[in-house]
């Protein structure tokens, strides 16, 4: 297997702007991510269940999607266009609308933003060396839309998630590459699970074991890493393969 190199960053800049935001990260190689997993479709259908439960009224007003609102207003982004991809997945379940079971490794994110009610996100990871930040947008920065469209270049101070000058994820957790599928070939992979106030750390190092159980139990990959990054220790460096 090729090795990989990972060096993975929180920006102070937007640390000291989101006080108390937390990131877990969970690194896992060797997943059999062509696995027909119906467990997995049968956990979807209940943290469905469970989001249905638990966001009653307004969507916009229940305390883990507001918060994820006002962070979005305070970089200039309008969170009624630009939804962080935990309100527009509540939405979505909320309508109410069965997500597509995709493949394990996808599934297994998104069980754990709907029963955590938390943004989640996978992504693969290729063999070589990886500069990665969650940080503003800078000059020579280029997002590759999932539609296919052309380049686009984030405005500086938007934030986003970025592998060099690679744009991963623009405005923070709203949409990711179009390079950044998890297909069925795929697996090596990260997951990243955020944390704002008033979401409890406890709760995102709790999503996080829950991802690395049911990586183990479904896709038989092996959990390299799972650190959870914030102010306090902002980076992970790995190298591994």
């Amino acid at each position: 297997m090729s090795t990989t190199t990972l060096s993975y960053r929180l920006s102070t800049d937007v640390l000291d702007a989101h006080p108390g935001y937390c990131r877990g990260v969970v690194v896992v190689q060797g997943a059999d991510n062509h696995r027909d997993a119906p467990a997995l479709a049968a956990l979807l259908r209940e943290a469905e269940a469970q989001l249905r439960e638990a966001v009653r009224g307004n969507v916009a007003e229940h305390a883990r999607i507001a918060s994820w609102r006002e962070a979005y207003r305070r970089f200039g982004a309008k969170p009624s266009e630009h939804r962080a991809s935990i309100e527009a997945m509540a939405r979505r379940v909320l309508k109410p609308d069965a997500l597509p079971s995709i493949n394990p490794l996808v599934d297994i994110g998104n069980i754990v933003s709907l029963r955590h009610l938390l943004p989640a996100g996978v992504h693969p990871l290729g063999a070589g060396e990886h500069v990665l930040a969650l940080r503003r947008a800078q000059a020579g920065d280029g997002f590759a839309p999932p539609d296919g469209g052309p380049v686009e270049t984030p405005p500086e101070g938007e934030i986003v998630f970025a592998d060099g000058a690679r744009v991963l994820t623009r405005r923070w957790t709203w949409r990711q590459a179009a390079s950044t599928q998890t297909l069925p070939e795929t697996e090596r992979v990260f997951f990243n699970i955020d944390g704002l106030p008033p979401t409890p750390r406890e709760d995102v190092l709790a999503a996080m074991d829950v991802v690395q159980a049911l990586v183990r139990e479904h896709t038989g990959g092996e959990v390299v890493a799972a650190q959870l990054l914030s102010a306090a220790q902002p980076a992970l460096d790995l190298r591994f393969g």
